[in-house]
């Protein structure tokens, strides 16, 4: 699978919103409703609690040809074998990162301005997370550049693109009319009773 289509359908298990099912439990209803790749994000979480969840995590992921990244912890990722990691704008650099890095690991950056898109590309990263595009429950302090926003950030990049923030099966069309390759989403997707179908429908509305 390439990158591009790895970030088709991106879904982040939440302990909150996807309660009372574990991290793992949720990656896998995810994974069998079509999701392409599967976030560990998790903010509570120690180092070690993160490395214990991740190497539960890929062994799914593997199976159904999904790619496994993790948020913030360059060493958690590395340490589990994981597929990339995510940085935000307090992780490590991504330049920093790329320099300690292997051949072939995903290093995706998070951008809420063509200026911090252009940036995260000529640091070398793979992929761009672009939001948020609009209100989200799982991230309420997020700033929201909307729709016209993520176009403006894709517009400058020559890198894949996946928008995040407030995305579900109603508005999903909509985000992908930007040009970004994907969406990442959290309680759209895991806060639902059927987690697969979730994604079926998620995907079903993505328009392209």
């Amino acid at each position: 699978m390439d990158l591009r289509h790895a970030l088709r359908i991106c879904v982040i298990p939440d302990r909150k919103a996807g309660a009372p099912l574990t991290l793992e439990e949720q990656a896998d209803k995810a994974l069998q409703g079509g999701a392409t790749m599967i976030q560990l994000r998790c903010k509570e979480m120690n180092g070690r609690e993160l490395y214990e969840t991740a190497v539960r995590i890929i062994p799914v992921c593997r199976k159904r040809g999904a790619f496994f990244i993790v948020n913030d912890r360059l060493d958690v990722a590395l340490a589990a074998e994981a597929d990339g990691v995510h940085l935000g704008r307090e992780d490590l650099p991504v330049e920093a990162a790329r320099r300690r890095v292997p051949k072939g690991f995903i290093l995706g950056a998070t951008a809420h301005s063509t200026e911090e898109g252009t940036a995260a590309e000529a640091a070398g990263a793979d992929y761009v997370g672009i939001g948020a595009a609009f209100p989200s429950g799982a991230k309420k302090n997020a700033g929201i550049i909307g729709v016209e926003g993520v176009r403006k950030v894709v517009s400058v990049l020559s890198i894949p693109a996946v928008a995040i923030g407030g995305i579900g099966a109603e508005n999903v069309s909509q985000v992908m009319a930007t040009g970004v390759d994907g969406v990442a989403v959290i309680s759209s997707v895991v806060s639902c009773s059927d987690i697969a179908g979730a994604v079926r429908r998620l995907a079903a509305n993505m328009g392209c």
